[in-house]
């Protein structure tokens, strides 16, 4: 199974975290289910108190100090043994095969401090976030450190370390952490938002008609099972409204896609809003920049927006990013550094007509010995279908 694609299928593709506030990362929480088998040591079983987090067993730590935080002390012992022992070891199954096997920036096979050997470029990372309100800003903000200390522990990530990533890290940012805290006052901030599955999946999302919004097919699935059901939430003034009808590809397939690379180009889904939020906070039109021509295409700088696992509720985005390639399929490689939660949101270019969406971020596709390549689905995929549906003349209504 194509890990990437499976990932983005659950992800807040971020929107995770900040949409059902109960866990920081919840929706794209990447981790595989451990299946108990990290249990003690010593083989004895643990009891339901000590692994009665929620979130008990998927080989993450949410405990507090060491681990998310999102459960009690003591809730989630099998997850954070190891992490409690001081010492990391290699006592995951996949240990010493050349890939991180731990959550969060590996594959999520293994409990965190089990794959030492594998994950050893990435553990300084593990279990930290740019979720502070003043993230990104170049000063440590974190307690003890240089800023002003407003910052809870482990959450200013990037300011209190650096903003170069391991290249083969499983997410995407080319080695370099290239993104910026983005305002949601302003262009293209403001036509942004995300989208919060009543399945429990959150996606990024962006108005690009008075009632529409633009986000991923792979959002509308949860377990290959359609569940359309949706609230967005608007980036800016409160505002959200709740999703009245919606509009994909007939030919997606949600199996295909968490398989292969064959549908991605189907990867995109139109979706109507039970009041229309672009007359309050306007909407971006959509381009089709690489049906204007390819080369030239690839010379434009790209703003990429939305909400991602690691950031909280911060709207973030990388500016002056690029596409890469081009593919026949209508989708196209970019260097824009999305990760999970970020399945859905739009990338940007600027145009005579302003910020103009170019296409929509969908997966990444692994790239054995590189870094991850980004996958998003370009206008000409879906630019004809808008003016139909944005009129009522195509959609499945949800009731």
């Amino acid at each position: 199974m194509r890990w990437a694609a499976a990932v983005a299928t659950i992800v807040l593709c971020v929107a995770a975290s900040v949409a059902t506030g109960a866990r920081e990362h919840a929706a794209p929480h990447f981790s595989a289910p451990a299946s108990g088998v990290h249990a003690k040591q010593n083989g004895e079983k643990p009891s339901y108190e000590a692994n009665s987090c929620r979130w008990a067993l998927d080989n993450e730590c949410d405990e507090p100090d060491i681990g998310t935080g999102a459960c009690a002390a003591g809730t989630d012992e099998s997850d954070c043994r190891i992490l409690r022992t001081g010492v990391d070891d290699d006592s995951c199954r996949w240990a010493r095969d050349g890939e991180c096997d731990e959550p969060q920036f590996g594959t999520g096979a293994c409990a965190q401090g089990s794959d030492r050997t594998d994950c050893g470029d990435i553990a300084w990372m593990r279990n930290n976030r740019d979720s502070c309100a003043t993230a990104f800003n170049a000063v440590c903000d974190e307690p003890g450190r240089e800023g002003n200390g407003l910052c809870a522990p482990r959450t200013d990530r990037t300011d209190c370390n650096t903003r170069a990533r391991p290249p083969l890290i499983n997410d995407h940012f080319g080695g370099h952490d290239d993104r910026v805290i983005m305002s949601a006052d302003e262009a293209p901030g403001r036509y942004t938002g995300r989208l919060q599955m009543e399945s429990g999946v959150g996606c990024g999302a962006t108005l690009i008609g008075r009632d529409i919004i633009l986000t991923a097919a792979n959002c509308l699935f949860t377990d290959n099972q359609l569940r359309p059901r949706a609230e967005f939430f608007a980036s800016t003034r409160g505002l959200s409204a709740n999703i009245v009808a919606y509009w994909y590809s007939s030919r997606y397939d949600p199996v295909e896609f968490s398989r292969t690379d064959s549908v991605d180009g189907r990867d995109w889904a139109l979706m109507r809003l039970d009041r229309p939020l672009g007359d309050e906070v306007g909407f971006a039109p959509v381009r089709d920049l690489i049906g204007e021509g390819r080369d030239q295409a690839l010379t434009v700088d790209l703003f990429q927006a939305g909400y991602a696992w690691d950031t909280g509720t911060n709207l973030v985005g990388h500016r002056g990013c690029r596409i890469v390639r081009t593919f026949r399929d209508n989708t196209f490689a970019h260097n824009c550094d999305t990760t999970l939660g970020n399945g859905g949101s739009a990338i940007f270019a600027q145009g005579p007509n302003g910020f103009e969406v170019i296409g929509v971020d969908s997966n990444f596709r692994r790239n054995p010995g590189h870094g991850p390549i980004n996958i998003a689905v370009g206008v000409a995929a879906f630019e004809r279908h808008i003016a139909d549906f944005a009129a009522g003349r195509t959609g499945a209504e949800i009731r």
